[in-house]
């Protein structure tokens, strides 16, 4: 008898934390963010390492999320819709790049802002941007310029 009340309190606490873990999880994911923001877009020549729901920075801080980002069929350009916090006023000559979290650290877009008064509205776009850079081509440039002495 005293078995079964400890399996079944066992079992309740093993319920708890696998709830605990599926509300972490769903907070921190972009399911439960999509409600409310602005979109903004913004055109880059190569986004190698961003994904769907990457994290879109201001000064360190996160403000947003990538929402999705397509092909631009003339110059083959990536379009990067990008959903913003509602709250967050982003001047509409601000700068947007792809940079990284440390050496190996993933992708994310940081906004750096600029001076205007006038802030960006939904669907405006970013003009200003920087493509990601890309270590291995570095490398390689580094290793030829070593090499052709």
């Amino acid at each position: 008898m005293k078995q079964g009340i400890i399996e079944t309190l066992v079992g309740f606490f093993v319920l708890i934390v696998a709830f605990s873990f599926f509300a972490f999880a769903y907070n921190t994911s972009n399911f439960s963010k999509t409600k409310g923001g602005y979109l903004l877009t913004a055109n880059f020549q190569n986004i190698d390492g961003i994904a769907k729901g990457a994290d879109v920075k201001l000064a360190g801080i996160k403000i947003g999320f990538v929402d999705s980002f397509t092909l631009e069929d003339d110059t083959y350009y990536a379009i990067l819709n990008l959903k913003v916090n509602d709250g967050i006023n982003i001047p509409n000559d601000s700068s947007a790049m792809v940079s990284s979290n440390g050496l190996l650290g993933g992708k994310y877009i940081r906004i750096t802002p600029g001076a205007s008064n006038d802030n960006f509205v939904h669907g405006g776009k970013i003009k200003f941007t920087q493509s990601s850079l890309n270590i291995e081509d570095l490398i390689g440039k580094l290793m030829y310029s070593i090499t052709s002495k």
